[in-house]
Formats: structure tokens, C-alpha cells, sequence
């Protein structure tokens, strides 16, 4: 097959509450979705209004369906299927179920590559995952030993809490954590029952502190170990947190980003946190030098760069103590071998061992998340279908950018 020149293109597959249950980005050598040969099938003139029931087993069955490469997609925000780059309605998500399920086990299938990635903080939102515990028993089980291992209801906070409780750092990481992993867990679950083939990663890769929820499915950590170690993490970000500044840059050309950096650094500690897609970046480090950033950022070409409402310099040098703090927590938690490569945050690297790993989660504390990279790692490496599986669906659209 020839390499594609377009991007992946991603669809959002969405269940509850219009909230991203997860999604997936994919492209061929058309730069479409494409799906198995046969028929195109009849569908009503138009869709229905409103999304599928989560609480309805068909709705779930075919988000399983749609994970499997080279058959129709079904997009249940807003009940459509996929098909050979044409959306078509679909009358209830059940629909959508029966005609995916009707397009498996093609040669296109069996050799395309898919990546697992997962999100970082700023996906969060109050209620995620409530709907699914409430319908899958895998889902509710994640709740309930992230719940027994922090010693504290965090489910009750990630269902019902205040919004600006849930959105510190201490409390958004476990929780996506626990929503990403209670997703994967209830995806599995239903190819349990289904008896169907699960998808086999050729990678894994989270974005910054999804990075934990990666290594929870690769095999790596106990999810009872992951949420604790997140967080410690927010809680020595926090402690870390004197004087730091973040801002974001859009529409910089890449190559402008040296000059970026020599203008930030000249003022102090700083780095770029964020490379999240081709003209989008996030820059960190002290207030004067992420202030100075920004305002050369404007004179080299940059659409806009505004100062973003956080005190905790993620990603860079002011982490140092934060970092120092992790790697002695982190000594004594077993970490296995993953089950496929992870990618660094920093450099995309493979990572094939559970000491490189831990050695990693230390090291993303003080250097960026060079996403572009990731993509562009695991694009090379044949990877054509990249699925999302967390709050939100922030990946999804950097995927496509």
C-alpha cells in the first residue's frame, strides 16, 4: 500500500452525554476512511436527533465494531456510519451495530496497524465515565479499586463534585486515569462477551500524564499502583509550582521555534511543554521568561499567544524538584515489560522495557511532549488507525491537524 501524503483523519466516536467515550483517526492511501468491499447498504433519508442510549449493549457493540480496521465506522454522536469516506445515517445506534458487525475479518483488517493513545489533563470533565459504570461491570470494578487504593471516594468527585475540585491538579490526573482505564476495561469486556478478536496494538502512547494510562494498558502497572503514583505526581507538581507560567502559541511556523526558545531562555528557565501539532505549541518556565516568549512569539509570525491560567510550569526545568520527588516513589513500584512499544513523551522513542519506563516518567517531568513527533513515529512505522480511549477527544483533533 502507498504511504499516504494526507494526515489521518479522525471521527469521534461520542456515547455519553455528547462527551468523547473515545475516537480514533485513520488514512489509507486515499486519505479516507475506507471500509470492506461489498454493497453499500440502505439507510434512512436522515439520522435522529440525539445520541445512542449508553445504557443500550448494541450501543457499545458498535464502538467495538468500529475499532476493527477496514469496515464501516459507526459514529454515534450522531448515529451515522462511515463508509468509504461517504457519512451515512443510521436510525439508532443498534443499526449502526448490526451493519458494522456485518464487515469483519477482511485482509485490509488483519494488516492494518492501530495505536492506542490516551489523554492528559485538561480533558476532565464532571461525570465522565458515570454513565458507563452504571452499565458495565468492568467500568464500575476500575472505579471502585482506584477508589480502594486512594482510600477516598475520587469516583464520587469525578461524578458529582464541584467542577474547580475536580479540575486541580491533585484530582484531574487520577481521574482521567481511572475514566481512560474504566473505558479500555469496558471495551474489553464487551469483546469478552462478543467472543470477538480484540485490536493489537503495534503501539501506546499518552500525552503527558496519559502517559500513566498507557502504561495501565500495556501491561505495565497495576492500575492501583498508576493512581496513586498520579497522584503523587500532582501533588509534587503543585509543590513545584513558585513562580511558573505556561502559554500557549498558535499558528508559529515549526521553524521559528529555535528563535522561540533563545528568546525564552534569555529570560530565565524555560522550554517548549507542547509540541501538540504542526503551528501549535505550549511554552513553560518562569514568568519572565514564558512573558517574554510570548511576545516574540507575535513577532515572528505567531496568529496568537496568550498567557494561560496555570501556576504549575509543566514540562519544564522549574519541575526539577517535582521530578526528584517521583523518582524516589517510583523505585519502589514494579513495573513490567509492556505488551507493545510506549513512545516517549519527549523524543518518541520506543520504550520496550518497564525500567525504561519508569526511568521516562521521570525524565517527561522536566522536558516537552513532542507529539507531532509521536504521530509522525508511528505514521512511518505503518500505524494508519490512531484510537483514542479517554475523556474528550483533544488527541483526536491534534491527529488531524
Amino acid at each position: 500500500m502507498t504511504r499516504s501524503r494526507h494526515r489521518a483523519r479522525p471521527i469521534a466516536i461520542r456515547s455519553e452525554r455528547s462527551r468523547g467515550f473515545c475516537s480514533w483517526s485513520r488514512a489509507d492511501s486515499t486519505g479516507a476512511l475506507c471500509a470492506a468491499p461489498g454493497p453499500r447498504p440502505t439507510f434512512p433519508a436522515a439520522p435522529a436527533p440525539g445520541l445512542g442510549d449508553p445504557r443500550d449493549p448494541a450501543c457499545l457493540s458498535s464502538i467495538v465494531s468500529a475499532y476493527r480496521p477496514g469496515h464501516i465506522h459507526a459514529d454515534l454522536h450522531t448515529n451515522r456510519l462511515v463508509r468509504a469516506g461517504a457519512l451515512l445515517p443510521c436510525r439508532r445506534a443498534r443499526d449502526a451495530a448490526q451493519v458494522a458487525a456485518g464487515h469483519r475479518g477482511t485482509q485490509r483488517a488483519r494488516l492494518t496497524k492501530i495505536a492506542f493513545v490516551f489523554p492528559g489533563q485538561g480533558s476532565q470533565y464532571v461525570g465522565m465515565g458515570q454513565a458507563l459504570a452504571e452499565t458495565s461491570p468492568a467500568a464500575a470494578a476500575t472505579f471502585r479499586e482506584a477508589d480502594a487504593a486512594l482510600g477516598e471516594p475520587l469516583s464520587e468527585l469525578t461524578w458529582t463534585g464541584e467542577a474547580s475540585e475536580l479540575d486541580q491538579t491533585v484530582n484531574a490526573q487520577p481521574a482521567i486515569l481511572v475514566t481512560s482505564v474504566a473505558y479500555l476495561r469496558a471495551l474489553e469486556e464487551v469483546w469478552e462477551r462478543d467472543h470477538a478478536d480484540a485490536p493489537d496494538p503495534a503501539f501506546y502512547a499518552g500525552h503527558s500524564m496519559g502517559q500513566y494510562s498507557a502504561l495501565v494498558a500495556a501491561s505495565v502497572l497495576d492500575i492501583a499502583d498508576a493512581v496513586r503514583l498520579v497522584r503523587e505526581r500532582g501533588r509534587q507538581m503543585q509543590a513545584s509550582a513558585d513562580g511558573g507560567a505556561m502559554a500557549a502559541v498558535i499558528g508559529l511556523d515549526d521553524a521559528r521555534l529555535p528563535e522561540l526558545e533563545a528568546a525564552g531562555r534569555a529570560k530565565g528557565a524555560f522550554t517548549i511543554a507542547n509540541r501538540n501539532s504542526p503551528g501549535q505549541v505550549v511554552i513553560s518556565g518562569t514568568h519572565a521568561a514564558v512573558e517574554a516568549a510570548a511576545e516574540t512569539a507575535k513577532t515572528l509570525g505567531a496568529k496568537r499567544a496568550m498567557m494561560l491560567p496555570v501556576s504549575v510550569a509543566a514540562h519544564s526545568p522549574l519541575m526539577e524538584q517535582a521530578a526528584a520527588g517521583m523518582r524516589e516513589v517510583l523505585r519502589d513500584v514494579t513495573f513490567r515489560d509492556p505488551r507493545a512499544p510506549l513512545l516517549a513523551n519527549a523524543d518518541a522513542r520506543p520504550i520496550t522495557t518497564g525500567e525504561q519506563a519508569r526511568t521516562e516518567l521521570v525524565e517527561h517531568l522536566t522536558t516537552g511532549v513532542d507529539w507531532v513527533r509521536a504521530v509522525q513515529t508511528m505514521s512511518s512505522a505503518g500505524v494508519s488507525t490512531f484510537i483514542e480511549i479517554g475523556p474528550g477527544k483533544v488527541l483526536n483533533g491534534l491527529i488531524r491537524r
